[in-house]
């Protein structure tokens, strides 16, 4: 079963888009709550592809490559709901506050992106309102419908290469002010994979938005997982990762929230 988020007078999404966000395994009984927030490479027909290239709209700068099958085969083996947005970043990227300049990136590393170039006040809050809103909106509900406080887990896909510069790094562990999630995860890693927190960004990179707007004021365990997308851009790949993440979570929350 699905939830879908529901917003009226838009401008952007069109009836046949679909909502903007939707929560899938709604019904999880474990007290973990995850995200995806660029599980999506979708952009509006309305926005005539945001006049990035062909063969860019595909690729990393619109969204995390094997994040959304990942989440949903995390989503499965936890039985955890899952918050995901159906929009593309480059078009709001929901992991960001409407005030930050990333939030509509004019570029990505090395992808631009004219349509978001300019943008009167009237055309910046739409986005807020039919993208970033009912997203935010659609995971307060999902955290407030838990009996218990979860741990929210947001899950990410990093490229294996940035400008032009290749990461050896194969699992990333972020956290904001709150690090024991992370930590605790860090120490039931398998030993050959490579692992760092706070990598291959970190707090001062602006990309612990979700977390800080949502589990560090409720006081809910949390961590953001980055996996390299090249290791779960196939089936395979995504069945090792969501094994071994299955594992490094349940090994590392407390036993209050552990399945």
């Amino acid at each position: 079963m699905t939830h879908v988020s529901t917003e009226t007078h838009h401008t952007i999404l069109s009836a046949d888009d679909g909502p903007a966000a939707e929560v899938i395994n709604p019904n999880g009984t474990a007290p973990i709550c995850l995200v995806c927030e660029h599980a999506s490479a979708f952009i509006p027909t309305s926005l005539a592809h945001l006049g990035v290239a062909p063969e860019h709209r595909l690729s990393h700068a619109a969204w995390d490559i094997g994040g959304r099958d990942l989440a949903i085969a995390l989503s499965k083996s936890l039985d955890a709901p899952l918050v995901t947005s159906r929009v593309s970043r480059l078009v709001y990227d929901c992991n960001r506050p409407p005030s930050a300049p990333g939030a509509i990136p004019t570029k990505s590393e090395v992808v631009d992106v004219p349509g978001n170039l300019d943008l009167s006040d009237q055309a910046r809050q739409a986005r807020v309102s039919e993208v970033y809103d009912p997203f935010r909106t659609l995971l307060v509900e999902t955290l407030d419908r838990f009996d218990t406080p979860p741990a929210l887990v947001t899950i990410h896909s990093f490229t294996p290469t940035w400008f032009g510069q290749p990461r050896d790094l194969e699992l990333g562990l972020l956290h904001d002010n709150d690090a024991a999630l992370a930590r605790a995860m860090l120490v039931t890693a398998p030993d050959s994979l490579k692992v760092q927190l706070n990598a291959p960004y970190s707090v001062t990179d602006g990309v612990t938005h979700t977390l800080r707007e949502h589990a560090i004021p409720r006081g809910l365990q949390n961590v953001m997982i980055e996996v390299r997308n090249d290791l779960v851009s196939a089936p395979a790949g995504v069945t090792r990762f969501a094994t071994i993440l299955e594992d490094m979570l349940t090994k590392a929350l407390t036993p209050q929230v552990a399945k």
